[in-house]
């Protein structure tokens, strides 16, 4: 089903109720607690429904030995893919109930000074966003993909929204679409594409969010490429490609010519977004002999990489803050593959990087 409206009709009201639905939210949150108090008070047990009330205690701020410092999020669950708001002000990431990668998911917003936490997607299935450009500064929406019946699809909400707000861009009968991007411009949305039931030849695909144009393959649907980022100023897309047995990291045109390899050596390299300058591109990676991935950067032009965390677990899925001095990213002390989930963290990006 193509939309039929612009973008601008199907934004243009939610943002003229953007403050209306904060105040309802915070009331919503309020009346959550009285009610959790009231039911321990009578020592009723209830069982989490679509939301599960976050904790609303303060976590011990964390600062490790590589600098990077811990979000405080007091919510359960494994909380992944770190976005910055345009502000850079807030994250944007998914809670994953049931541990990392263990649907379902939900979408969070917390702002980063007093650590005030709302719900912005929640309905029992899985709902995802990807780090990096996910948050659109000039139409102020939020692109996730959802595995909403009868199977994963695009969607977009408002950043100020609530559950139920959201609206669904892509619909395709025999095709799954994940980890969408958006333009710079709010207008178009790139993203993973493979057959339903097939998990394998993933094709990056471009869509205008209004469906006045079809749906565009940008690479060869015979190979894998997965997690496409667009670039600051909408020139540039870059990816993941698997290929002599591993990932690595690539950039396009946004119309899908010239193809180029960006990183270099052995070890997968993926989780790939833009610094807010488009020159650099920071990255999760286990090269160099690496137990477990930590995070990288390197230059668009010459490619020779940087380490930026140094830790003994795993680092990844970074994001890269606008004023550029911070990247976010997920860690786990280990695997974080069937684990309880990794936490949210902060650090500053050296200044070679600027």
């Amino acid at each position: 089903m193509r939309l039929s409206r612009s973008l601008t009709q199907i934004v243009s009201p939610l943002i003229e109720t953007k403050f209306a639905a904060r105040i309802a939210v915070a009331a919503i949150w309020s009346f959550l607690a009285v009610l959790q108090v009231a039911c321990l008070a009578g020592s009723l047990v209830t069982a989490p429904t679509t939301v599960p009330t976050a904790t609303m205690t303060t976590l011990p701020d964390v600062q490790r030995e590589d600098g990077a410092r811990r979000v405080n999020i007091s919510v359960e669950g494994s909380l992944q893919n770190p976005a910055w708001s345009p502000d850079g002000n807030s994250l944007l990431f998914t809670r994953f109930r049931n541990g990392y990668n263990a649907g379902p998911a939900d979408l969070f917003v917390v702002e980063l000074g007093p650590s005030d936490l709302r719900a912005l997607i929640s309905d029992g299935s899985e709902n995802v966003n990807l780090p990096g450009s996910s948050w659109s500064p000039l139409a102020g929406t939020i692109v996730f993909s959802s595995s909403r019946e009868p199977h994963d699809e695009i969607y977009l909400v408002d950043d100020y929204g609530s559950p139920g707000d959201e609206v669904q861009i892509t619909d395709r009968a025999n095709m799954v679409a994940y980890e969408p991007s958006l333009s710079p411009d709010g207008q178009w949305v790139v993203f993973e594409s493979h057959e339903l039931d097939v998990e394998d030849n993933g094709t990056i695909v471009k869509y205008r969010i209004d469906g006045t144009m079809p749906y565009q393959n940008l690479t060869n649907p015979d190979e894998d490429y997965r997690q496409p980022n667009w670039s600051p100023n909408g020139d540039k897309i870059l990816y993941q490609k698997f290929s002599d047995g591993q990932w690595d990291i690539w950039i396009m045109n946004s119309d899908g010519t010239n193809h180029q390899k960006v990183s270099s050596g052995s070890g997968d390299k993926t989780d790939a977004s833009f610094s807010p300058n488009g020159q650099w591109i920071v990255y999760s990676s286990s090269q160099f002999g690496l137990k477990f991935a930590n995070l990288f950067i390197t230059s668009v032009s010459e490619g020779n990489a940087i380490r930026i965390t140094h830790y003994e677990g795993y680092d990844g899925a970074p994001s890269w803050s606008p004023d550029g001095n911070k990247i976010a990213f997920e860690s786990c002390p280990g695997d974080p593959d069937n684990s309880l989930g990794t936490t949210l963290w902060i650090i500053d990006v050296p200044a070679l990087s600027q």
